[in-house]
């Protein structure tokens, strides 16, 4: 019995090792083929300091968002009509089996349709590689009878692997790690926290050797005040009822979405209609980095109805892209539009309380996110993370993720 349990613990360590290293290959060179994507189609590659493609002509924004639907609407019909159809995350949790080439196949069309300007998140797709690759290791050490681990062990190599893929892009491992055992596996445990931190660290470490370990979002200095407290309790509430309603809309999106032949007419049409705003506003493109950068940055009270328009076009574009076939995530969408409402107010507030434009934004993107994910550890850390902030921006993004999580809650509750 000693010895089985000893064993265990190294399969399961070297498992972890294993997985992070390959994990984060597999998010370094998602990363690169989004690169490769917005090259071919829009002459320009992202950066926090230009997350827009403002340098290119309205017709090649156009065009690139408009064919990329065109390709990835044909593309996803004839994946959703094979015998073998894709596997999600959720599922996979639960034992069923994610097809390979299937799966590859799924995640490589996200991160190219958001390449060429698609209105959805790109953190499924590494996600999804991640619990592919977990599940293909288990089956490596199956064929090589050297496994010694429980069902338990393996779910946790499938959720950790996950958050792994999240950090490899995004170079988060706190988000990596939270995202694994605060969302899918709902239990902490030292034994899961290790396993997923251990394993989200190694894939960041592979990741930045492609993406640097540079900020996601440019914020700067924040302040922290009686004025900035204040404001947290007064909009985190309202952050968090505007996060459960986009959580309800995107849920209603993924339970109506389609699959049929439908799809081959309904997803270039928001495509099309993408590709018309971002001719105009370019921030509409892609995950909401460009929209939440323009947020943060925001300055004179002139910028308000152009923020307002922009967040509601974003939170509807993307709602309706999902709604009509396309797969992606909500984290960064809702980061955006979180960002929008905290900017918006911060405008409004600035000239009475002096209050950061800037730090308003992060205030509004974590409690939108917090309340959207139901997650307010992970939504924490993750501003935290992806935008370099000082460990002092822990409290006051705490209190701001923990009141919008309660009103959403009680929201979510009582339209349930």
């Amino acid at each position: 019995m000693k010895k089985m349990l000893q064993n265990r613990v190294v399969i399961l360590a070297v498992s972890t090792v294993a997985l992070g290293l390959i994990v984060g290959a597999s998010s370094a060179l998602l990363s690169l083929f989004l690169e490769l994507t917005e090259k071919v189609f829009l002459g320009f590659v992202e950066t926090a300091a230009r997350p827009a493609a403002t340098g290119t002509s309205a017709l090649q924004r156009f065009l690139s968002v408009t064919i990329g639907g065109v390709i990835v609407a044909v593309s996803w019909y004839w994946l959703r009509n094979k015998r073998r159809q894709t596997v999600g995350i959720t599922k996979a949790l639960s034992g069923e089996k994610m097809p390979f080439l299937e799966t590859v196949l799924h995640v490589l069309l996200q991160i190219f349709y958001v390449g060429t300007g698609g209105s959805v998140g790109r953190e499924l797709a590494p996600r999804e590689a991640g619990a592919l690759f977990a599940q293909q290791w288990e089956k490596l050490l199956a064929k090589l009878k050297l496994s010694a681990l429980t069902e338990s062990d393996g779910q946790l190599l499938v959720a950790a692997a996950a958050g792994a893929g999240f950090a490899g892009v995004y170079i988060a491992p706190l988000t990596g790690m939270l995202f694994a055992v605060e969302i899918l596996l709902k239990k902490f445990s030292v034994k899961n926290v290790v396993v997923s931190l251990v394993m989200s660290v190694i894939a960041m470490f592979v990741g930045a050797t492609v993406k640097g370990f540079g900020a996601y979002y440019l914020v700067g200095d924040v302040k922290i005040s009686a004025a900035f407290l204040l404001f947290i309790v007064i909009v985190a509430p309202i952050c968090g009822i505007i996060g459960a309603i986009f959580r309800k809309t995107f849920q209603w999106a993924e339970r109506n979405q389609t699959h049929d032949r439908k799809i081959l007419w309904q997803l270039p049409l928001m495509a099309g209609l993408t590709g018309l705003i971002a001719a105009v506003f370019p921030q509409i493109m892609g995950n909401g980095r460009a929209l939440a950068q323009l947020a943060m940055s925001a300055s004179s009270l002139k910028l308000l109805g152009l923020l307002l328009f922009l967040g509601l076009a974003k939170a509807v574009v993307t709602v309706f892209t999902i709604r009509a076939g396309a797969a992606g995530g909500t984290l960064t969408p809702a980061i955006a539009i979180g960002a929008v409402v905290g900017a918006a107010t911060g405008l409004i507030a600035a000239p009475l309380t002096g209050l950061s434009v800037a730090a308003c934004a992060i205030v509004g993107a974590c409690a939108v996110l917090a309340a959207s994910q139901q997650a307010p550890l992970m939504a924490l850390f993750m501003m935290v993370e992806v935008s370099h902030l000082s460990v002092l921006m822990l409290l006051p993004l705490g209190l701001a993720a923990a009141l919008s999580a309660v009103s959403a809650r009680w929201l979510l509750k009582k339209s349930s």
